[in-house]
């Protein structure tokens, strides 16, 4: 009879941790919000962050983009060949990079790369009192550690997400061309006609949230470290997991808003 009680208070303590984390998570974005639209602003800082975000990504960010693009164009050329639809790969490709793969593998690959560097620096200088120093001394950390980061994955993830998608276009053109026999002009026009804006609207828009979420994750769990080197660690290893889980979702709510209909 005891079972019940026991399995009852697990998932009880459970929900009240996720709700307690959830709302830590959503005070730390409020207050990180807050101060991002409120001088001072630090403009160098955000200049350094978005080179250190932006420029230091595209290698990672273009090759994955090149690779998966060529993929997906092979995939879905034998796929194709299986209903006699070869001729769709140039449409599918273009529209599956842009809508999907560009934002999404671009946003995951900024998060493995950004958000563990920021969690890691954050959170050794919350661990060596870094942070306290600079309160103690006036200057607020939310806007001269947080702000100026979450400011420039905003701006820089949608520029990134551009490229991904542009060499991930190129990746299926040049596979399809080379290897699977298509016209390289034809290629390009059926591209051309079934690109449409509202793709690339929703791309961007995507782009802009993940870098929201890539800033927030590693910032959020750098300043709540604890622990000393051990816990610089963890909050690494959560930032990421937890960028990538938040990526994911807000992906699908996103595609779910846009092309639900």
């Amino acid at each position: 009879m005891s079972l019940i009680p026991d399995v009852l208070a697990v998932i009880g303590r459970f929900t009240i941790a996720s709700l307690g984390a959830i709302g830590r998570l959503a005070r730390f974005a409020g207050l990180a919000v807050s101060h991002m639209v409120r001088p001072p602003f630090y403009l160098g800082r955000v200049a350094e962050q978005m080179l250190h975000i932006g420029y230091f990504s595209l290698p990672v960010v273009g090759l994955t983009a090149l690779f998966t693009g060529a993929a997906l164009a092979q995939q879905i050329y034998v796929g194709g060949s299986r209903f006699n639809a070869e001729s769709a790969v140039a449409a599918i490709t273009v529209i599956g990079i842009v809508r999907e793969l560009g934002p999404v593998l671009g946003g995951l690959m900024v998060a493995g790369r950004v958000s563990s560097s920021m969690a890691a620096e954050i959170g050794t200088m919350r661990v060596t009192e870094q942070i306290d120093a600079m309160t103690t001394l006036s200057t607020e950390p939310f806007k001269y550690l947080i702000a100026p980061r979450i400011w420039a994955s905003v701006l820089v993830l949608p520029l990134l997400t551009m490229v991904a998608n542009i060499i991930g276009v190129m990746g299926g053109f040049l596979i399809a061309t080379e290897r699977l026999g298509f016209n390289p002009a034809n290629y390009l026009k059926v591209t051309h006609q079934y690109l449409e804006w509202d793709d690339v609207a929703s791309s961007l828009v995507k782009a802009a949230v993940f870098g929201f979420i890539i800033a927030l994750m590693g910032s959020y769990h750098g300043y709540t470290s604890s622990g000393g080197a051990a816990g610089v660690g963890r909050a690494t290893t959560n930032a990421v997991v937890s960028a990538f889980i938040l990526i994911l979702l807000a992906n699908l709510i996103i595609t779910v808003i846009v092309f639900g209909s």
